[in-house]
C-alpha cells in the first residue's frame, strides 16, 4: 500500500510521493520537469504541445512513480501518515493533471479557432482592399481570398470560421461584382465572367444560391456595354452582343439586342438629313459592321436598313461637303457614290457635283453653287476644243451644264516657248488636231484642263473661266510651253474660250 500511495502521488507530477518519503532532491526534480512542461505548453498553442515533449514527460512521470514505489517498499518509514489515506489522496490528486490536460485541450481548441478566424479575417482584408481597384489588376488578390475560404471549408468544416464562410462568399461576390452595382457595364463583364467559373472551381455546394447568380447580371452587362459602344466607326458592340447571344440566347437582354440596334439605326438615318450627315453616315457604317458580325437570324433586316441609310448618307454627305467648300472631300465622296450605287437615280448628279468639286479645288468660283440637276432649255452654242499638246488632255467643265471630255494626244505636236505658244498653237496649216465638240447653253462656265497620258509629272493642270453667249460659236486650244531653261514643262491656256463667229441676226 505504501508503494502504491507513493507511486500515485508521484504520478500527479507534483513530486508528492518523494515529499512523503523525505526525498526532497528528487521531489524538486519532479517540480522542475513539470515546470518545464508548463513553460512549453502555456499559453495554449493551436498545434498543442510537441509530441516529443509529452513522451519525455510521461516517461519521467512513470519513472518517478516506479522509483517512489521502490523506495517506499525498501525503506522503513516513520511518521504518522497512513498509506491508505495517502493512496486515496493520490487518486484524488490525479484529477489535477487530468483536469489540466482537459483544460489545456479546450484552450488549444480555442487557440485553433482564433487562428482560423484570423485566417478568415486575412481573406476579408484581401477582398476589402481589392474592391477599390480595377478587377484586372487585383484578380490575384481575389483568388487568394477565395483560396482561404475554400481551405477553411474543406480542412476545418466544423470550425466557427468555416461556418462564417457562406456569409463571406456573399461579400466576396458583392465586391467582385461592384462595377455591375455601379452600372459600369463594360467594366463589369470581366469580373462577372470570372464569377461564373467559380461553381466548377469551388463547388456548387459551398456557393449555394450564389452559383447561378452571375448569369442575369452578366447578360445585362453585356447588353449595356454593347449598347454603349454602338455607332462608332468600327463594329462597336459586336463582341458583347455576340457573347450575349451565344451564352444567354433566351435571356431578356438578348431579346433587346435587335430593337436596340434598329432604334439606333433609325436615329442615325434621321440625322443624315440633319446638320452633320457625314458623321451620321460613319455611325451607320459602324452599325452595319456590328450587324454583320452577329447571327443574321438575331438581327433580321437590320443590315439592309443600315445599308439604305448609308447610301442616302453618302450622297447627302458629299453635297454637304461641297456646300461647306470642302471640295476635295466632296469629290472623293460623290465619285465613290457614283461608282458604288450606279443604279441610284442620283448617280448622274453625284458625278456632276464631283466634277464641279474637282474644278473648284483649283478655281473656287466653280463651287459657288451646286451644278443644276437638269440642263436648261433654249439654244446651245458650240465649243470646239483642239489639242496641240503631245499628251492627252481631259477637260472638265461646269456651269449651266456639267461634264467632261478627253482629247487624244497630238502625235506631231511639240512644246512651245512662252512667247510662241499664244501665236502658233493650233494654227499649223494642214495639221489635223484632235478635237472635241461641246454644245453648251449660254451662261458662265468654269474649265479645268488636266494633262493625261504622255505627259511628264511636271505638267500641271490649268483652270479658267469663260462666258458663253447666245449666237456665238467658240474655240479653245490646249498646248504646253517651256518656261524654264531647266526643261520644266508648265502648261498655259487662254483665260477664256474665244468666239469663232459673230451672233446671227
Amino acid at each position: 500500500m505504501r508503494a502504491a500511495a507513493a507511486g500515485l502521488l508521484n504520478l500527479t507530477g507534483l513530486g508528492l510521493g518523494y515529499a512523503l518519503l523525505g526525498r526532497w532532491g528528487r521531489a524538486v526534480g519532479c517540480w522542475v520537469a513539470t515546470g518545464v512542461l508548463l513553460f512549453v505548453a502555456l499559453p495554449a498553442d493551436p498545434d498543442g504541445v510537441p509530441a516529443r515533449v509529452l513522451v519525455v514527460y510521461l516517461f519521467l512521470l512513470v519513472l518517478a512513480a516506479a522509483d517512489a514505489a521502490r523506495i517506499a517498499v525498501r525503506s522503513a518509514l516513520g511518521g504518522s501518515w497512513r498509506p491508505v489515506v495517502a493512496a486515496a489522496v493520490g487518486v484524488v490528486l490525479l484529477a489535477v493533471p487530468a483536469g489540466g490536460a482537459l483544460a489545456y485541450g479546450v484552450a488549444r481548441d480555442e487557440a485553433r479557432e482564433e487562428m482560423l478566424l484570423d485566417r478568415l479575417e486575412g481573406g476579408d482584408r484581401k477582398v476589402a482592399a481589392a474592391a477599390t481597384q480595377p478587377f484586372g489588376t487585383v484578380k490575384g488578390e481575389y483568388e487568394g481570398a477565395l483560396g482561404v475560404y475554400r481551405a477553411l471549408d474543406r480542412d476545418h468544416p466544423d470550425s466557427r470560421a468555416a461556418k462564417l464562410v457562406p456569409d463571406r462568399l456573399k461579400d466576396f461576390y458583392d465586391a467582385v461584382s461592384s462595377p455591375y452595382a455601379g452600372k459600369q457595364h463594360c467594366d463589369a463583364v470581366e469580373p462577372l465572367t470570372y464569377l461564373r467559373t467559380l461553381p466548377g472551381a469551388v463547388g456548387k455546394e459551398l456557393l449555394g444560391e450564389l452559383a447561378g447568380w452571375p448569369d442575369e447580371p452578366l447578360a445585362e452587362s453585356l447588353y449595356g456595354c454593347g449598347v454603349s459602344r454602338l455607332g462608332g466607326a468600327s463594329a462597336g458592340g459586336s463582341a458583347e452582343f455576340g457573347e450575349l447571344l451565344r451564352t444567354f440566347p433566351e435571356s431578356a437582354s438578348a431579346r433587346q439586342v435587335a430593337p436596340a440596334i434598329g432604334g439606333r439605326i433609325d436615329g442615325r438615318v434621321t440625322e443624315v438629313r440633319g446638320g452633320d450627315p457625314c458623321a451620321a453616315t460613319e455611325a451607320l457604317r459602324g452599325l452595319r459592321s456590328t450587324v454583320s458580325a452577329l447571327p443574321a437570324e438575331s438581327v433580321p433586316g437590320l443590315g439592309a436598313k443600315a445599308g439604305k441609310g448609308i447610301q442616302d448618307g453618302v450622297y447627302t454627305c458629299g453635297v454637304d461637303q461641297f456646300k461647306e467648300k470642302k471640295f476635295g472631300d466632296a469629290r472623293t465622296t460623290l465619285a465613290g457614290f457614283a461608282r458604288s450605287y450606279k443604279g441610284d437615280g442620283r448617280a448622274a448628279q453625284a458625278r456632276k457635283i464631283a466634277i464641279a468639286a474637282e474644278i473648284a479645288d483649283d478655281r473656287a468660283a466653280a463651287g459657288k453653287r451646286l451644278p443644276p440637276s437638269k440642263a436648261p432649255g433654249g439654244p446651245r452654242m458650240e465649243l470646239v476644243i483642239s489639242n496641240d499638246a503631245p499628251n492627252a488632255v481631259e477637260v472638265l467643265y461646269t456651269g449651266p451644264v456639267t461634264g467632261t471630255v478627253t482629247l487624244k494626244p497630238c502625235g506631231d505636236c511639240k512644246r512651245y516657248s512662252a512667247s510662241a505658244g499664244p501665236r502658233l498653237a493650233c494654227k499649223a496649216g494642214g495639221r489635223s488636231y484632235p478635237k472635241a465638240r461641246l454644245q453648251l447653253p449660254a451662261g458662265d462656265y468654269h474649265f479645268l484642263y488636266k494633262h493625261g497620258t504622255g505627259a511628264t509629272s511636271r505638267v500641271d493642270s490649268y483652270a479658267a473661266g469663260s462666258k458663253v453667249q447666245p449666237g456665238y460659236t467658240y474655240t479653245s486650244c490646249t498646248y504646253v510651253i517651256e518656261r524654264s531653261p531647266l526643261g520644266l514643262d508648265l502648261p498655259t491656256l487662254p483665260d477664256s474660250i474665244n468666239p469663232a463667229s459673230a451672233p446671227r441676226d
